[in-house]
């Protein structure tokens, strides 16, 4: 939703601190080309107004009282699809910013931050964008630098007494002979063969087999 040229830029702010989000409001409504259409000091207010007031970008505290701004993006992002925002925060929560930045977030400020910075960033977002203070760069490359996350096996979700059923299937063994080592009954073995082909979703001992040798 970025504003035609020579259009203002219609932008949200939504931060609990009462004096920063003050100070903001003050920047951003002198800022020539920018119309602060509204300030928020949580997360449940925004929701209930943020949509109606249509804002091209908007500036997200991540440290709300009630719901988190990490949380607010998502439904934000769900009603307004077009919607832009910029994370402000004082954390150096990898986790938080990923989540953001998945949720829909498109730059991340690190508190404290000046106002022509942040007026540099709705500016830069607005014309397609991704601004980001140099030390939450440092933190994303930092983060894709290491080793990349191990994927987590299929058969994690799978009980201890799943996975004792699983091997001897994958050996080859027969569901009598499965029920012989591990004194259970045919019918307890069946049970179990269809909730792990279920959880690995798969619908036969060669799909399993395929799946798990992927892994």
């Amino acid at each position: 939703m970025t504003p035609p040229l020579n259009q203002d830029i219609r932008v949200a702010l939504v931060e609990d601190q009462s004096g920063l989000r003050e100070s903001l409001e003050k920047t951003l409504s002198s800022a020539q080309g920018i119309v602060l259409v509204g300030a928020f000091s949580d997360a449940e207010q925004a929701l209930r107004e943020i949509p109606e007031k249509k804002p091209q970008v908007v500036i997200m505290d991540i440290n709300l009282p009630g719901m988190s701004g990490v949380d607010c993006v998502r439904h934000l992002v769900e009603r307004i699809p077009d919607v832009m925002i910029v994370m402000l925060t004082v954390f150096d929560n990898s986790d938080a910013i990923f989540q953001s930045l998945k949720n829909g977030a498109c730059g991340y400020l690190h508190k404290p931050i000046r106002g022509r910075d942040i007026i540099a960033a709705i500016r830069d977002v607005a014309a397609g964008g991704s601004p980001m203070s140099a030390r939450i760069a440092r933190m994303v490359v930092q983060t894709f630098s290491k080793s990349p996350p191990k994927v987590p096996s299929p058969t994690q979700s799978l009980t201890e007494r799943e996975q004792a059923v699983l091997s001897l299937i994958l050996e080859g063994y027969l569901y009598k002979q499965i029920a012989d080592q591990l004194d259970l009954s045919v019918y307890t073995v069946n049970f179990h063969i269809r909730n792990i082909y279920g959880k690995l979703q798969v619908h036969s001992r060669a799909e399993a087999v395929a799946k798990l040798r992927d892994r």
